[in-house]
């Protein structure tokens, strides 16, 4: 369990560094980002490794048919990352896509698994991204922009979303994790 809690304190930590202490990030200048990007790889290596290495007992029991309504938080959550790569419908609606893209996720994920690991890893990324979006506002206020959307775009974005979301599913299953409707 503790390379699954240092994965997640790893992740948070990298991701709000630049917020937390924007002076000591500033000092490592572009370098940082590198330094970043390393550290948010050493973490998701320790979340999978920690995660499947978890043992802890059964916190919950869940419902087999809840696995639809996480398929459907897990494809939305796609699809909101695909959106956030350009000017959208939902990303003029919705501040922060990225971020309500890791809740949707980590809720889809916390109804469908009900042990201790699933909660250090789902719940740990659902508070980093709560903890991400209230720093952010307090700093730089809620995100505005108003650009055109191109109906195609919207069409690619969701065609892109579910391609995507396939490939997830495969590696998922790939992976030992079933995927069940």
């Amino acid at each position: 369990m503790g390379l699954l809690i240092a994965g997640v304190l790893l992740w948070s930590g990298a991701h709000l560094f630049k917020r937390v202490l924007p002076e000591s990030r500033a000092k490592l200048g572009s370098a940082g980002r590198g330094v970043v990007a390393i550290l948010l790889v050493f973490s998701l290596v320790l979340m999978f490794l920690g995660y499947r290495q978890a043992s802890g007992p059964v916190l919950w029991v869940t419902d087999p048919s809840l696995n639809m309504i996480t398929n459907g938080l897990s494809l939305f959550a796609v699809y909101l990352m695909a959106a956030s790569m350009g000017a959208t419908w939902i990303t003029q609606k919705l501040p922060h896509p990225q971020l309500t893209a890791v809740k949707a996720w980590a809720i889809g994920h916390l109804l469908v698994n009900g042990t201790l690991a699933s909660l250090v890893l789902f719940g740990g990324l659902l508070a980093w991204a709560i903890v991400s979006v209230t720093v952010i506002n307090r700093q730089d206020g809620k995100p505005s922009s108003v650009v055109s959307v191109s109906p195609l775009k919207e069409v690619v974005t969701g065609v892109a979303a579910v391609l995507a979301f396939g490939g997830i599913a495969f590696i998922h299953i790939a992976l030992g994790y079933p995927i069940l409707v």
